[in-house]
Formats: structure tokens, C-alpha cells, sequence
């Protein structure tokens, strides 16, 4: 990988729309599938009167602006003002709805919220008693008669004519770019404050030959999340076209990209194993992708690429840490995330026990890094000194990731710290379970997770989605794994769902559902048949 000395202050994306409008104002930098087309010129005109119209509300440096946006463009160009101005932007899921919503924009202390008229009806009931929130900003239709919503409220067109275009300075590496919150696996998400040089670093790390200027970047990923906000970073950086869509369609994927002439793309969690399910086409291979940046990588990686044309690359990171453990397109075995970027940002990782010792090859502990370039990684969790004292020990970010390293530096992820069972004293790996678990023939998608046992333990339970068509009883399922699996894997509870829950951005199943789920009376039990 090409070694590079880190992100420039003109690089950062409301800074670097601004240079492409005066170097190439008519190129196209946001496309969206259904034929909207935006220049370089008309976005940098459209953050400018954002900005001072935010501004002009008496929103004050590093006030919080939340964005509940569902169209990705419109939520784009929120994000990008918002950093323009020198606020702090809150992208908020759009599947958020009661509790979940005003536990973000309480735990934020959001100033100012952009929503669509679209998500109005969700925020009566959360609106409630929110003492930092003074003002609230409709994109859309005309705002209509409907519930009191507790805030003054105004329509964009409204704030937007009061607005007056003037020259900002953008923001800084150390600034804080945005808010933006974990996915709550183990308690209440968290709000991780991420610097600008930290959103850079999302996608920085690809290989430079991935997109140029003028190039496509296809990314059908929502703009609340490190996967699509880092290929937003990237295409402004690069002065490329992103090419975006409202939500992820792997029917749609092939033709999106022929259409729009992409040359990259983004996936995140199964949207790759969903693409390689698709029945084999003669075309496959006629399309004009150059390169896939994905994560994880599946297990038919080769024959994914041979198929389709393209060369694949694959990093670790989340959302407290761009990442810092990559791959360049050589991406070595399927298994692995990559090694320790050689260059910027000089990371350093370590696998460690419970006390941080450092752990010899081959041993599973937790991951844990650091960086020598200053602001890459998050600085700590809004509002929860506690929370950041844990995680940041010893001078080191805790990842909460089990992994272990091989003799020639690949890194492999092993599992969530969290996701480890502990059954009879061994420590199971839920990731190696499901792999088991998924070759079955009848199997469409598992999770393995832990359930308590009378001694302070772990019972394994599986919850499987069975292939469409396909018949599935948990008993010959369990003779299965017996078969493949050591004995103190094999799990003891087995569930047949229609699907598994998964959050709405990676498309990550939400373990925590099932573990509070739990044994139920659907539930088969291999004890019972014993």
C-alpha cells in the first residue's frame, strides 16, 4: 500500500467540495440512481447557504445539529454544512422510532434537528421535555397541521431565505466532525465524538488506485453510518461521483453500477455473500467495476472475483476506529482483516489478555490499538467520562473484538468479547459455531450466542433461518453438528426463526434480541431428546 503522510486540511470534505467547484465546477459529485445529478458547483453553493442559514439561527460553534434525513443526497449535503459551519452534525438512523430516538438526541444534547417531513409522526411523544433542542427544521413537503411538537419548527425554505452566502473557513483535523452512535450490542448505544481527521480516515486507507477524479463510487449505503459517510469523505476528497441509492438492493446492484458506469463500489456485512448467492449470469463479468471494497470477506472470495471482474480489499474498523488493519488488493486469505497499515496513520495493534499483557501468536485476546498521528481515532464518548476511561486504558483504544495473528502479521477477527460463550469452562467461539452451521446444506443464515446455564455459564443456542423451500427440523440439525463440531460446541438449544434481527445499517444481527429472547417454547432442546 502506498505510504502516505496523512490528511490535509483541504482534503476534508467540506473543505474538498469547495477546491472541486473552482478546479472542475460542472463535474457531477452526488448521483443518485434515480437520475438526480448534483455538480461540484451547485453542492458547494448549496453547503454555503446551509451553513449561514444554520448560523443565522444563532447556532454557535460546536453546537450539535442532529439530521434525520431519509433521502441520502438531502442527508449529504446536511452533513457536509453542518461541518462547513463549524457545528457538530448527529446523522440519526431513520429506522429510529420512541425511546431509541430520544435516547440519541438526549444523550447528544442536539441543539437544532433537520428532519424529513416524511419521519414528522415519529416525533411528537420524543420531543418531549428536551431542554438543549431549540429549533426544528422540516425537509419536504410544506409543513401541515399536525401534532404540537414541543419545539419551534420551521420549514427548510424558510431558514434557507434567510440565509446569506459567505466565505467559511471549514473545519480542522482536530475539530469534531459528528456524533456518531455505536450499536448498543452490550447496553445503550454510546455517542463517539469522531474528528474530522478521524472521518477522513474511514476510507482513506483503500488503495489509490480504487476511484479518481471524475470516476464513480458506487455506495447504496445511508448516510448515519461510517460506511456510507466514509465513501461521501472519499468521493469529496478524491473529486469523484458518488453514486448512492435510499437503501442497499443486491437485484439492483449489477444494473445500478452498468447504468451509472461505476467503477468502485461499497458493500458492508452480507451484501457480498448476498451478491455471490445470485444465480450465475453469461454476464457476470460485464460490468465496469474495477474494484470492491468490502467487509467481510466470504469464504468464495476467489470465485467472487473471477465471476465478476473485480479485485476486493478489506480492512478492520468500527465506529470509535477508522480503520488501522487493512488489506490492499493482494487481500491474502479470506479469513483475515489485513495487517497494521504500514504508513499513516502509524497505527500500532496488539492482542492482549484481561490485564493488556500482550498474548503470543495464535492466541485469541482482545484487540487493542493506538495511532501516533494525533485526532485519527475518536476522542472518547460524548457525555460519558466513565465510558471513555474504560475503553482508552493504559494509553490504549479496547476494541471489545477477540482476534488473534499468525506468523506472517495477518489479523483475524474471532469474535465480539461479548459474543464469546464460556460452556463448562472452554471459551466458544459463536463465529466458528455459525460457520459450522451455515455449510449445512438447508441453512439460509444462523447466529450462535450464549444463553445462562444454573452455574454461571453459558448453554450454546443457534437460531437458524432454513433456506426458502427447503425443509429443516432442528433434530437432524443437531445429528448434523453433532457430526462436525467438538463436543462442547455442539449446541444444546436450536430455534427455527422467518428471519434474524439485524440493525439497519451493516445489516449486523442484533445478538442482544436473541439473547433476551432467549429459550422459548419454540425452542428445541437437545437435552430433552437425551
Amino acid at each position: 500500500m502506498t505510504e502516505r503522510t496523512g490528511p490535509q486540511r483541504a482534503e476534508l470534505a467540506p473543505n474538498a467540495v469547495a477546491g472541486w467547484a473552482a478546479d472542475t465546477p460542472d463535474a457531477t459529485f452526488l448521483e443518485h440512481v434515480d437520475g438526480r445529478r448534483l455538480a461540484y458547483r451547485d453542492v458547494d453553493g448549496s453547503l454555503d447557504l446551509w451553513a449561514s442559514a444554520l448560523t443565522a439561527t444563532g447556532l454557535a460553534p460546536a453546537e450539535r445539529v442532529a439530521s434525520f434525513v431519509t433521502d441520502p443526497i438531502d442527508a449529504a449535503i446536511v452533513w457536509l454544512a453542518t461541518g462547513r459551519a463549524g457545528l457538530v452534525a448527529v446523522p440519526l438512523n431513520t429506522a429510529h422510532v420512541g425511546r431509541m430516538l430520544r435516547h440519541v438526541l438526549v444523550t447528544s444534547d442536539a441543539a437544532a434537528l433537520v428532519v424529513s417531513s416524511d419521519l414528522l409522526d415519529r416525533l411528537p411523544d420524543v420531543l418531549v421535555d428536551l431542554p438543549t433542542l431549540r429549533l426544528v427544521i422540516v425537509l419536504g413537503d410544506e409543513l401541515r397541521e399536525g401534532p404540537e411538537l414541543h419545539t419551534a419548527t420551521v420549514h427548510a425554505d424558510d431558514v434557507l431565505a434567510v440565509g446569506t452566502r459567505h466565505d467559511f473557513d471549514g473545519p480542522d483535523l482536530h475539530d469534531t466532525a459528528m456524533l456518531l452512535f455505536t450499536s448498543g450490542t452490550t447496553g445503550p448505544s454510546k455517542a463517539v465524538a469522531v474528528p474530522w481527521a478521524g472521518a477522513h480516515g474511514y476510507w482513506s486507507w483503500v488503495p489509490e488506485d480504487t476511484v479518481g477524479a471524475g470516476e464513480g463510487l458506487y455506495a447504496p449505503m445511508t448516510m448515519f453510518h461510517i460506511s456510507g459517510l466514509g465513501a461521501l469523505q472519499a468521493a469529496a476528497w478524491r473529486g469523484s461521483r458518488l453514486v448512492t441509492r435510499d437503501r442497499f438492493s443486491a437485484q439492483a446492484f449489477w444494473d445500478d453500477t452498468r447504468r451509472t458506469g461505476a467503477v468502485a463500489a461499497g458493500l458492508v456485512g452480507p451484501m457480498t455473500a448476498l451478491l455471490a448467492a445470485a444465480p450465475p449470469r453469461a454476464d457476470d463479468a460485464e460490468n465496469p467495476l474495477r474494484g470492491v471494497i468490502l467487509g467481510p470477506m466470504i469464504a468464495e472470495m476467489t470465485a467472487f472475483e473471477r465471476r465478476f471482474g473485480v479485485k476486493v480489499a478489506t480492512c478492520y474498523g468500527m465506529t470509535e476506529v477508522p480503520p488501522v488493519i487493512a488489506t490492499g488488493w493482494d487481500h491474502g486469505p479470506w479469513e483475515t482483516c489485513g495487517r497494521p497499515i504500514d504508513g499513516y496513520p502509524w497505527p500500532e495493534a496488539r492482542i492482549v489478555d484481561a490485564h493488556d499483557r500482550e498474548l503470543p501468536l495464535g492466541e485469541v485476546g482482545e484487540l487493542i490499538v493506538r495511532t501516533s498521528a494525533p485526532w485519527t481515532l475518536n476522542a472518547g464518548y460524548f457525555g460519558d467520562p466513565a465510558a471513555t476511561a474504560s475503553a482508552w486504558r493504559n494509553g490504549w483504544f479496547h476494541t471489545g473484538d477477540a482476534f488473534r495473528r499468525d506468523e506472517t502479521g495477518w489479523f483475524y477477527f474471532v469474535d465480539r468479547m461479548t459474543d464469546t460463550i464460556r460452556r463448562r469452562g472452554e471459551n466458544i467461539s459463536s463465529f466458528e459455531v455459525e460457520h459450522v452451521v451455515l455449510e449445512h446444506p438447508a441453512v439460509e443464515a444462523c447466529a450462535a450466542f450464549g444463553v445462562a446455564d444454573p452455574f454461571g455459564g453459558h448453554e450454546v443456542m443457534v437460531a437458524v433461518v432454513p433456506k426458502p423451500g427447503r425443509d429443516l427440523a432442528p433434530r437432524d440439525l443437531g445429528a448434523y453438528l453433532a457430526d462436525q463440531l467438538p463436543k462442547y460446541m455442539i449446541p444444546r438449544y436450536i430455534d427455527l426463526l422467518e428471519e434474524l434481527p439485524r440493525n439497519t445499517t451493516s445489516l449486523r444481527v442484533q445478538k442482544f434480541v436473541l439473547r433476551d429472547r432467549g429459550v422459548s417454547d419454540t425452542t428445541w432442546d437437545r437435552l430433552a431428546e437425551d
